[in-house]
């Protein structure tokens, strides 16, 4: 699954998706409309110091793909355009609904696995600074656990995970000082594969 930071499972990402997500300025983008909820192109070209047209060519790809709307109720006037991700999540695909483009799909997993990979390597970088106590504040964590499951309760615990985090999306106080972007990347396999 591919969350772009709304809520739940969603339907399965088509072709245009797929492409639009494959790019690594629009996830950079993507992450960015996460963080704040609502942006124009200029505060996302400055967050990530990149040209603000250059955003928002990106940004109409994204909008073209279904991945970002307008949020005219958040702009100052007509000319103003400011944009949102579109709430939900998307599935790569499945066995009862498979991918449109296998290559572009491999392509935007490959992508997502580096990315977690390198969210990896942060919180390893970071954990000794906190298991020695010079650090007091927490900013990851690694945890694995091992659980017996079949099938039908992996994924019945799948979904109450996507609710838990729905939840706590739902209950977040935007207002607060101390709000930070937590990536949450779930990582599990079975002893199959």
């Amino acid at each position: 699954m591919v969350d772009d930071g709304g809520a739940g499972r969603g339907a399965v990402m088509t072709s245009a998706m797929l492409k639009a997500m494959s790019h690594p300025l629009r996830r950079r983008i993507m992450k960015v409309l996460a963080a704040r909820d609502y942006a124009r192109a200029a505060d996302i070209a400055a967050d990530l110091d990149v040209p603000a047209n250059s955003v928002s060519f990106h940004l109409r790809s994204l909008a073209d793909a279904g991945l970002v709307v307008e949020a005219p109720e958040q702009a100052r006037d007509r000319r103003d355009r400011v944009w949102t991700a579109v709430k939900g999540g998307f599935d790569l695909g499945s066995p009862e609904h498979p991918v449109e483009d296998e290559a572009l799909g491999g392509t935007l997993l490959a992508a997502l696995a580096q990315e977690h990979a390198a969210m990896l390597r942060r919180v390893v970088a970071w954990a000794p600074e906190y298991t020695a106590g010079r650090s007091s504040g927490v900013h990851g964590t690694f945890a694995r656990y091992m659980v017996h499951l079949t099938e039908a309760e992996f994924l019945a615990l799948s979904e109450r995970i996507n609710r838990v985090i729905d939840e706590a999306r739902e209950a977040h106080d935007v207002a607060s000082a101390d709000s930070r972007v937590w990536e949450l990347d779930v990582l599990a396999a079975d002893d199959i594969i």
